[in-house]
């Protein structure tokens, strides 16, 4: 999981000499590779059996269809923010961390929307598991990646 996630940070990091149709490509391509091992994780962490299992994993597949949607803005922002580090004026910076807020407001909407109807359809268990985990992984993902970028100002001379 950990070298999926470095790998996912290099290809979005270096992508500035590729063209849009082709990053958003590799973006769906890794995308599905980590959503495959993800789903993997999620049926070895949480329980669920019977009519519950197939609510739940209904609701999952709705939720990461549209997690996958932010997350595609989450890396466009970033790498709008790394090929332009250099030349980023305050107001563009100020612009792309407003943007970066509102991204992870919408992501913690939909978590906590999620949470509510797999609590309600799957019980609070498989709810809190549901949360747990995707809790982990999002601060390991967010993580890997704030240790790949400088900090704002970091390579100014």
């Amino acid at each position: 999981m950990k070298k999926l996630i470095i790998l996912l940070c290099a290809i979005f990091m270096t992508q500035s000499s590729i063209n849009a149709q082709t990053v958003e490509e590799e973006i769906d391509f890794m995308q599905s590779i980590f959503g495959m091992e993800k789903k993997e994780m999620y049926s070895n962490f949480v329980t669920v059996e019977g009519p519950v299992a197939d609510n739940f994993w209904a609701l999952y597949d709705e939720y990461e269809s549209k997690r996958k949607a932010l997350g595609k803005n989450r890396i466009n922002l970033l790498m709008d923010y790394a090929e332009n580090y250099d030349t980023h004026s305050v107001e563009k910076l100020d612009d792309v961390m407003n943007k970066m807020i509102k991204q992870k407001s919408d992501l913690d909407k939909l978590i906590k929307q999620y949470y509510k109807k797999i609590r309600k359809s799957s019980g609070a268990k498989a709810a809190a598991q549901f949360l747990q985990l995707e809790s982990y992984i999002l601060a390991a993902v967010r993580t890997t990646i704030m240790e790949s970028i400088p900090f704002i100002g970091e390579l100014e001379d």
